[in-house]
């Protein structure tokens, strides 16, 4: 598992972020800067436009022909209703009152908005063919909105752009696609709406508001998280530490000391210590990679590290620097039992200044206390940047091994304080920051790649998504719009035995939500990724995967738009005969052998199995399993798997007998 934090490209580049404590301007603009030339308006349905003005001022929007009116509030608020109007264009949006705005060039089409983290902010031309692709994006019936990232603590009303190509429409074209930020405009996005285009010719616009490394609790507004319980504890927590800030008596250092000391087995024994025994830890090798790569597969919580390095007389008084290159999420570093330091960044490089006196003749310990809150934990980065050094000395490479004990799960733990501003990890602020202000807009459906951050607690993500997707239906207020999310790709190294959970609950969650949950869909791309590269290159697939399924359910074509997906079983002697929904025309094995199956008895025990093809079905036996009982299939982080339909598409992974 190396979810949210792996990005090391879009977690918190500097000027990216407004701060999460200030205030919005109070001159709110006349028309909100979603409304700009070159826009989709959302055709078929009343279109909201608004604004702010004084009190009591009359304003009047007019679009072809049909004109409406309305008067703005005791706070400025101003909102019109445009009557539901056919797809077409272009047009000129025309907004009188206290100023007057024409905005041109404007089309009526579908407007999807496109969300999640880092594998749906990632641009166009880091993808497989990019230059290609950005040079081939002339679509002038495409146009491009682009949110800038804002984190806040309260729900937000307009934004303001940070870089040149945001917040305000483009004309989809080879010198706006590959435009700022991660190799320009949203890949997945993109390529969705090239081929919804392709496939309707209808006008669409694509709003992009995405940050990588980011949790779905951030993106679901208060009243949303609320309906789930899960979030209670987190959701108090946040509250008090905002009203703390505001009111300026929040001490972050003073709180986090606490909550080591109540939360931490390892601070309430001292393992900080350097005459600890520490004859029952592990040892942790390939320093510096996660520990998810190295001993601790699926684990979020507090783990302590330690490595004792010997030191001639010369150290001993000398100013000395300790890299540890970066740590994920948030460590505090002793050396000898003192604190030199600690830090609340995945992605920072630590670098720990030790005065004379620190260090001395001998063994000398350093030891790491580290939190991590969900994804990759522990050391990650350039091994080069994992040493000890001072002036006059030959620098100590720190790689390689230290040794590691695990003191508390993340299950087991409080919610633990957070430095709130630049940290788009908290409950809501991502909905009050990139989300509220695009409301109540008039869109025709989302589509949604994340998951990797919250990999760690697959069911509360079941519980999760379903919560944010209906808390955006309903301020949204265009219904049960259609939400089409991307199946977590194949990643991480090939297991050589079955059953290793990791993304497999994930996954298996998100296809529940796609079943359970009214007008949601599931493009996977389980077999489209990259055993080393979280952000795997096709998103040309992925983008045409979930397009097939708008294609199929929202436009209403008649196209497969899944692979098989598991029916039933029927136990016969010692075989398990599997059926499936969405066979199109026909079930097929993408190379020689039909793989990816394992086979349990009772007991639990899967082997990999034996597996055939026989007719609609697929039959599952092993030497190995007399009495089978159950079947998983592509139940893995990067499973080995190839059961199509003869359309191409690939059955989604399951396990007949979920616990």
């Amino acid at each position: 598992m190396m979810p949210r934090k792996f990005f090391l490209v879009c977690f918190t580049i500097l000027g990216l972020c407004i701060s999460a404590a200030a205030e919005e301007p109070q001159q709110k603009p006349f028309l909100h800067p979603l409304f700009t030339d070159n826009m989709v308006l959302q055709r078929d349905v009343k279109t909201p436009v608004w604004g702010w003005a004084a009190p009591n001022t009359k304003i009047t929007v007019e679009l072809d022909g049909k004109q409406v009116a309305c008067q703005s509030g005791a706070d400025g608020k101003w909102l019109a209703e445009l009557p539901a109007h056919k797809a077409g264009g272009p047009f000129v949006l025309n907004v009188t009152g206290t100023d007057t705005v024409a905005c041109k060039n404007v089309m009526l089409g579908d407007v999807w908005i496109c969300s999640g983290q880092s594998n749906m902010e990632m641009g166009i031309r880091p993808c497989m063919d990019g230059d290609k692709e950005v040079a081939d994006a002339n679509y002038p019936d495409i146009r491009l909105f682009t949110v800038p990232k804002k984190i806040a603590f309260e729900p937000e009303s307009v934004f303001y752009p940070t870089q040149p190509s945001q917040a305000k429409w483009l004309i989809c074209s080879p010198e706006t696609v590959g435009a700022d930020g991660w190799g320009g405009f949203s890949g997945v996005g993109y390529f969705f709406g090239r081929e919804i285009y392709k496939a309707t010719k209808i006008p669409v616009g694509l709003i992009h508001t995405s940050w990588g490394g980011t949790i779905a609790e951030a993106w679901t507004s208060l009243e949303g998280l609320k309906t789930v319980p899960d979030f209670k504890d987190s959701l108090a927590s946040f509250e008090e530490q905002v009203k703390s800030i505001k009111s300026g008596q929040f001490d972050f250092a003073k709180e986090m000391d606490a909550w080591w000391k109540s939360n931490d087995p390892g601070s309430k024994a001292g393992w900080e210590k350097a005459d600890l025994d520490i004859s029952d830890w592990k040892p942790m090798e390939g320093q510096p990679q996660n520990w998810e790569n190295a001993g601790l597969p699926n684990f979020d919580g507090v783990v302590w590290l330690r490595k004792t390095v010997e030191l001639t007389e010369a150290w001993a008084n000398v100013e000395a620097t300790l890299s540890l290159a970066m740590i994920d999420d948030i460590d505090t570093t002793f050396v000898n039992g003192t604190v030199v330091g600690g830090m609340d960044n995945w992605q920072a490089r630590r670098i720990y200044k030790l005065p004379k006196g620190a260090l001395k003749t001998g063994a000398n310990v350093i030891a790491v206390r580290v939190l991590d809150t969900g994804g990759g934990g522990g050391f990650h980065g350039d091994p080069n940047t994992m040493t000890l050094t001072a002036e006059g000395q030959t620098a100590i490479p720190l790689t390689g091994t230290w040794q590691y004990k695990v003191a508390a799960p993340l299950a087991d733990l409080k919610p633990a304080p957070r430095k709130l501003d630049g940290n788009p990890n908290q409950t809501t602020v991502l909905f009050n920051g990139m989300i509220s202000p695009l409301l109540p807009f008039a869109v025709k459906g989302a589509i949604w790649y994340q998951g990797e951050s919250n990999a760690g607690q697959p069911v509360v993500y079941r519980r999760l998504l379903p919560a944010m997707i209906q808390d955006w239906r309903n301020r949204f207020g265009v219904g049960d719009f259609p939400f089409l999310i991307v199946h977590l790709a194949n990643f991480m190294d090939i297991q050589k035995t079955p059953i290793q959970d990791g993304w497999a609950q994930i996954r298996e969650s998100q296809y529940l939500i796609s079943r359970d949950v009214k007008n949601v869909g599931l493009a996977s791309a389980i077999d489209i990724g990259d055993e080393k590269d979280i952000h795997p290159k096709n998103k040309q697939e992925v983008g045409r995967r979930l397009a097939l399924i708008a294609c199929a359910r929202t436009y209403g074509q008649n196209v497969l738009c899944s692979g098989p997906v598991f029916k039933s079983m029927e136990v016969k002697g010692n075989e398990i005969i599997l059926k499936f929904d969405n066979a199109g025309g026909g079930l097929m094995a993408k190379g020689d052998k039909l793989t990816g199956f394992a086979i349990a008895g009772e007991d639990r025990k899967f082997v990999y199995a034996d597996a055939r093809i026989a007719g609609d079905t697929v039959i599952v036996s092993s030497p190995d399993v007399a009495a089978p009982a159950m079947v998983y299939y592509g139940w893995a982080n990067n499973p080995v798997c190839n059961l199509y339909n003869k359309e191409g598409l690939p059955a989604v992974p399951f396990r007949t007998n979920p616990e």
